[in-house]
């Protein structure tokens, strides 16, 4: 995990701090809660600063394709088969269920062992497939705009980011703007757990309540931040209220999009 340099403490508020609930829906920003002065601003990755679903989508594909090739009796197994796989391992491994790369690894080799491939087949097979999902999972850049967005912040405070995801922040352009990024594994559970928010917390030298977490999920990245103690801000596009249920616990700020961070991160 990377290191903080030359961090840029500076307290901020929200220019409606007059009044503890406020709201604005037609400008795409709800206020809950009033902003306490915060030094640092956290972000999730995945659907928070990119459409993360059809990424994902095209390394799933083009792993399986070249698993499909290499070792032809994967093609025997259904996307169904493959899941079931993986939750029976993540059931006797639970340490799979914080590590997404180990999980999929475990996941490939175990299937190519039920199919009748050797150990050395399957553990070849494996890492094939596995670095063929991470080559694609990453192989991408981040929006100009979002990286704008970013940049302008980044010139008042700290940015990290706190995913539960595997993507590598330096090929998809973050760290640039980013000055670490956590990722679970080793040890270290996923969002809501607290590991990652108390982790960022204690490299950057600050209180929970310093921090300002930014993210689209609400339970992953509200609740969980909140738990510990952060300030947090809810990305949440009209789009996702389907599938995402608000949470009994309210982040201070709610925005339809990234760029109305810049109208009260001042």
């Amino acid at each position: 995990m990377m290191e903080h340099h030359g961090l840029k403490h500076q307290p901020a508020t929200t220019s409606n701090a007059s009044s503890p609930i406020t709201a604005y829906p037609q400008s795409g920003i709800i206020q809950y809660q009033r902003l306490k002065p915060f030094k640092a601003i956290s972000f999730d990755l995945d659907d928070t600063l990119y459409d993360n679903q059809p990424i994902i989508a095209n390394a799933v594909k083009q792993s399986f394709a070249l698993l499909h090739r290499d070792y032809p009796a994967s093609a025997q197994w259904t996307t169904k088969d493959w899941l079931q796989c993986k939750l029976a391992q993540q059931a006797l491994h639970p340490e799979l269920k914080h590590d997404t790369s180990a999980a999929r690894y475990t996941m490939l080799r175990e299937g190519l062992l039920q199919l009748g491939y050797n150990e050395t087949q399957a553990t070849q097979g494996a890492q094939a497939g596995l670095a063929c999902f991470q080559h694609y999972r990453s192989d991408f850049k981040v929006a100009e705009d979002v990286i704008a967005i970013l940049q302008t912040l980044k010139t008042r405070f700290t940015l990290v980011g706190i995913t539960n995801g595997n993507v590598d922040a330096s090929r998809i352009g973050l760290s640039q703007v980013l000055e670490f990024v956590l990722h679970p594994g080793y040890g270290v559970k996923m969002k809501p757990h607290s590991d990652m928010f108390t982790l960022a917390c204690k490299q950057l030298a600050i209180l929970p309540s310093e921090l300002l977490h930014i993210g689209d999920h609400p339970h992953s990245d509200i609740v969980g931040a909140k738990m510990v103690g952060c300030q947090t801000v809810w990305l949440n596009p009209c789009q996702q209220n389907r599938d995402k249920k608000p949470s009994s616990l309210l982040p201070q700020i709610t925005i339809m999009h990234l760029s109305k961070l810049l109208d009260f991160c001042h």
